[in-house]
């Protein structure tokens, strides 16, 4: 985790460096609002990574960021195995994410095929994203 304090940064610039981060490698950025000294109104940058990425991830922190410093923290995590699978749907194909540990599964529709389904059928995006889930289910209740 690496972490800067930014109390003189616009919302456009915050948008900007989380794009970069992210196409740079970082597993996950977020924004916390807080308050600094003096009460003045601030945000938190967060970023995950992995920690080889330490050294690229803090330089683009620091050359598009209005923030002289960065703390770092070093955190384990316990992911989930994801593999795709492909449902039809009366709408079209979706593409599901299925994340699997030991005997947990999720499995969730990939929300540009949703997206782009929903637009194609005009319906409702909850409506092919639930077909989605539902086809899901039937493929499981075959096999």
């Amino acid at each position: 985790m690496i972490e800067a304090n930014l109390d003189d940064q616009t919302g456009e610039g915050l948008g900007y460096v989380m794009a970069q981060l992210l196409d740079a490698g970082a597993f996950d950025v977020y924004f916390t609002p807080i308050q600094m000294k003096k009460n003045r109104p601030a945000t938190k940058l967060s970023v995950l990574g992995d920690p080889q990425a330490r050294e690229s991830l803090t330089k683009i922190i620091l050359v598009e960021t209005s923030t002289v410093g960065v703390r770092y923290q070093t955190w384990q995590r316990t992911i989930m195995r994801r593999h795709f699978i492909e449902v039809q749907t009366t709408f079209g194909a979706v593409q599901l994410k299925v994340a699997t540990y030991d005997d947990i599964e999720k499995k969730t529709p990939e929300y540009a095929d949703c997206v782009r389904l929903a637009k194609q059928s005009q319906v409702p995006f909850m409506t092919v994203y639930q077909a989605a889930l539902a086809a899901a289910d039937q493929a499981d209740k075959e096999c």
